[in-house]
């Protein structure tokens, strides 16, 4: 399975998950077979609120699961209708987050949770 987590800078399993998908400079993308990481430059960082494309994001890489900090409905809809589940992150640092995806503990985000905008360095009101 592969797991995605938006983060600021690549430090691997130590690093922070950030606060919002669509805002994060890059992706990490852990894979739980084989324990690799995959780095990836986040191609639509810069789109209009609410136009987040989440596959130009991801560089059309495939996914399984994307653990976030915080998603606007856009996104979680879209990723949602390729079958990409979305959880909300429990712990600061992706290595917490895939112990807690692994036991089942990452609550699965639903349009209630979503952000409702875009906040200085990309977080958002969650």
């Amino acid at each position: 399975m592969k797991i995605c987590f938006p983060v600021q800078k690549d430090e691997g399993l130590t690093s922070e998950v950030y606060g919002h998908f669509g805002s994060a400079p890059l992706f990490l993308i852990y894979d739980t077979a084989t324990k690799g990481i995959l780095a990836v430059n986040n191609r639509d960082q810069h789109h209009v609120h609410g136009a987040c494309n989440p596959i130009k994001a991801l560089d059309n890489q495939s996914v399984d699961a994307v653990v976030v900090g915080g998603i606007g409905a856009g996104a979680l809809g879209k990723l949602n209708q390729l079958g990409i589940r979305v959880h909300r992150a429990q712990a600061e640092r992706i290595a917490e987050n895939v112990a807690l995806f692994d036991a089942n503990s990452l609550p699965e985000l639903t349009l209630q949770g979503c952000c409702g905008g875009h906040g200085h360095g990309g977080g958002c009101a969650h």
